[in-house]
C-alpha cells in the first residue's frame, strides 16, 4: 500500500460519467473487501476484525464491509444506527463494540439495546451503564478501557498520557471492583488502544504482544474472566511517501502474542483508515488557473469542505491530472505546463488548501484533479456547510 501513481481505469470512468462541474468521492467495494482480507489473512486465528465506522460512515461502505468483517465499532448514537442497520443484511457481520469518552443516557441506552460491548471510558460511566442495563432487565457486556501511561507507539495521534480516553491505569482495581458490584454488568476484558496513524508494522506487532501480556496479569490480579483483549486500530497510511504498513512483518510479529492468549480469549482490532483510506478516491474539476505574486493556482470546484484531512494535518495530499477533452466555451482554455501548482478549494479562506506545489507537466481549466487514499477521513471530517456548496457526488464502482 505505496504512494499511488495511476487513477484505475475504472474509477476514471465512474469520474468522467458525473456530469460537469464534476466533483466527487468514488469508493470502490472490491478495494474494501480485498483489504479486509489481507488483514484478516495477518492476523491470528482467534482474531475478531471490526470496522472502524468513524473512518467513512457511508452506508454502502459498511454494506460493502458487512460480510468482511466480524463486526462494527461505533463512537456515537449515529454510528450506532449505522452499524445496526448493516448487521441487519444478509450474511452480515454481528458484532457491535461501542467506545467513546462522551457518550449519553440515550446512547448507552441504545447500546443496551443492540447488545453491543461497550468499552466503558470512566467509573461514572460504569455507573451510568449498569443503570441503563438494570433498567432493560440484561446483564450488558462490558470492556474496561485503560489508559496505560507507557503504552506508547509511532502514530500520529496518541490516545494514551495525559488524554481523555479511557480509565487511569492506577484505578484499574476500584473499576473492577465497582463493576463486580454492579450486578447487570458483565466484565469480558480489556480496551488499550493506543494510537492512531503508526507505520512501524513490528512495532505495533510488539505492542499487541505486550497488551496481551498486560491484560493476562492484569486478568489474573483482579479475577476477571478474560474473554477478550481489545487492542484498537492504528495501521498507518503514508498519505505523500513510499512507506507503507507491512502486514507481512505483522503476521511475523503477532506469532508471539498469539501464543500468550488463553485458550478461549479473541484478540480484538478496530481498523478504520486502513481498511477504507485505499477504496476511495476524491476528484474536482479545475475552474480556473490563476497567477498571483509569482504562484499558480489551480482553483477546484471543491476543497477542504469535502476533503478537510490535508488542511488539519498539515501536509500537501498527492494529486493525478485526468484529462478532460471536452471544451464546450468559445473562448480560449487556460493551460500551463511544467510549473508548480498549489491545489485550492472554492472556500472563501486562504485555509482551503489541499496540495503546495505540485509539479503539473500539463494541466488545463475544466481537467479533474484526483486525490488517492482518501475513502477515510475524507468526506467524513470535513465542514460540509461552510458556504453551502453543493456537495460531491458519490459512486460506488466494484
Amino acid at each position: 500500500m505505496s504512494r499511488v501513481s495511476t487513477v484505475p481505469d475504472h474509477v476514471r470512468a465512474a469520474l468522467l460519467a458525473v456530469p460537469a462541474p464534476r466533483c466527487a468521492y468514488v469508493y470502490d467495494r472490491g478495494a474494501l473487501v480485498a483489504g479486509a482480507a489481507a488483514v484478516r489473512a495477518a492476523l491470528p486465528p482467534a482474531s475478531t476484525l471490526l470496522y472502524a465506522v468513524k473512518a467513512n460512515g457511508h452506508p454502502d461502505v459498511l454494506a460493502a464491509l458487512a460480510g468482511a468483517v466480524d463486526g462494527f465499532e461505533v463512537a456515537s448514537g449515529g454510528e450506532l444506527a449505522l452499524a445496526r442497520i448493516a448487521r441487519a443484511g444478509v450474511g452480515a457481520a454481528t458484532e457491535i463494540v461501542f467506545g467513546g469518552p462522551a457518550k449519553t443516557d440515550a446512547e448507552l441506552e441504545a447500546a443496551v439495546e443492540a447488545e453491543a460491548t461497550v468499552n466503558v471510558e470512566s467509573l461514572f460511566e460504569l455507573r451510568r451503564l449498569a443503570v441503563a442495563a438494570e433498567s432493560a432487565g440484561v446483564r450488558a457486556r462490558i470492556a474496561l478501557r485503560i489508559n496505560r501511561a507507557g503504552a506508547t507507539l509511532p502514530g500520529s495521534h496518541h490516545m494514551t498520557g495525559p488524554t481523555p480516553f479511557g480509565i487511569d491505569e492506577a484505578q484499574l482495581g476500584e473499576a473492577v471492583d465497582l463493576a463486580r458490584g454492579l450486578l447487570s454488568l458483565r466484565v469480558i476484558g480489556f480496551g488499550l488502544h493506543a494510537v492512531s496513524n503508526n507505520l512501524d508494522a513490528a512495532a505495533h506487532a510488539r505492542f499487541v504482544e505486550e497488551a496481551v501480556r498486560w491484560s493476562v496479569a492484569a486478568a489474573a490480579k483482579h479475577g476477571v474472566a478474560l474473554e477478550s483483549v481489545n487492542v484498537g486500530g492504528g495501521f498507518g497510511i503514508d498519505y505523500t511517501g513510499p512507506d507503507s504498513f507491512d502486514l507481512r512483518a505483522l503476521a511475523d510479529g503477532l506469532v508471539a502474542a498469539a501464543s500468550l492468549l488463553p485458550h478461549g480469549t479473541r484478540l480484538i482490532f478496530e481498523l478504520g483508515r486502513f481498511l477504507a483510506a485505499d477504496a476511495g478516491w476524491y476528484a474536482a474539476e479545475v475552474l480556473d488557473l490563476k497567477h498571483t505574486h509569482g504562484r499558480w493556482f489551480a482553483v477546484l470546484r471543491g476543497g477542504t469542505h469535502h476533503f478537510r484531512l490535508p488542511a488539519a494535518w498539515g501536509y500537501s495530499h498527492p494529486c493525478l491530472v485526468v484529462p478532460v477533452e471536452d471544451w464546450p466555451r468559445p473562448h480560449e482554455r487556460p493551460e500551463v505546463r511544467d510549473v508548480p501548482v498549489d491545489v485550492v478549494g472554492e472556500l472563501c479562506t486562504p485555509r482551503d488548501v489541499l496540495a503546495r506545489d505540485q509539479w503539473m507537466p500539463r494541466l488545463r481549466v475544466g481537467d479533474l484533479l484526483v486525490f488517492a487514499r482518501t475513502g477515510a477521513y475524507g468526506w467524513d471530517i470535513s465542514h460540509h456547510e461552510f458556504l453551502r456548496h453543493d456537495p460531491p457526488h458519490f459512486v460506488f464502482v466494484g
